[in-house]
């Protein structure tokens, strides 16, 4: 008996992963939102976040978990930001997760009283990132825009378990 429920777990994780795997978030439309949130982490995460501001998909932009010691000058050496488009950007340097991300954003959105964001981070850490924002939010309407990658077996592993720990955690209360 036990070792039937093992295995029936083992294969409920299996086929949890494959769906996970196979079925990743791509990028969003073009529709317009109150701010735009980027999770840094990842490449081309910060560069689809500025082709969106620099559109006029929405009003300001939140770079969340920026290292402290990075100011806008240095953001903007990097990408090649006018000085126009560079007072629309906030960095914020208090997350240092994905968990600390979703406070920070749920912050951001609150001071500026937003109704609406696009959520950019890369295709393998959207639900994650998302899941973590529904923790926080509410009535806010969230465009789920992944950045497409290549991930490693590996990356997708690691992140299916975070996703099913964070999940977990979040049935018993924490």
């Amino acid at each position: 008996m036990i070792r039937r429920f093992f295995a029936a777990l083992v294969l409920l994780w299996a086929l949890g992963f494959a769906l996970f795997a196979v079925s990743l978030p791509g990028p969003a439309g073009d529709e317009a939102t109150d701010g735009i949130v980027v999770l840094t982490g990842g490449p081309g995460r910060v560069a689809r976040g500025l082709k969106l501001l620099s559109r006029g998909r929405a009003k300001r932009m939140l770079v969340s978990g920026v290292d402290r010691r990075v100011r806008a000058a240095d953001l903007a050496a990097t990408y090649d930001i006018p000085a126009g488009l560079l007072t629309q950007i906030d960095l914020g340097s208090s997350a240092v997760d994905t968990r600390s991300n979703a406070h920070e954003t749920a912050r951001w959105i609150a001071d500026h009283h937003y109704r609406s964001i696009r959520l950019v981070t890369t295709d393998w850490h959207m639900r994650r990132a998302r899941y973590e924002l529904r923790q926080v939010l509410s009535g806010v309407h969230v465009v789920r825009d992944s950045v497409p990658s290549e991930p490693t077996l590996t990356t997708l592993l690691r992140e299916y378990n975070k996703y099913l720990l964070r999940r977990g955690a979040g049935l018993i209360g924490r």
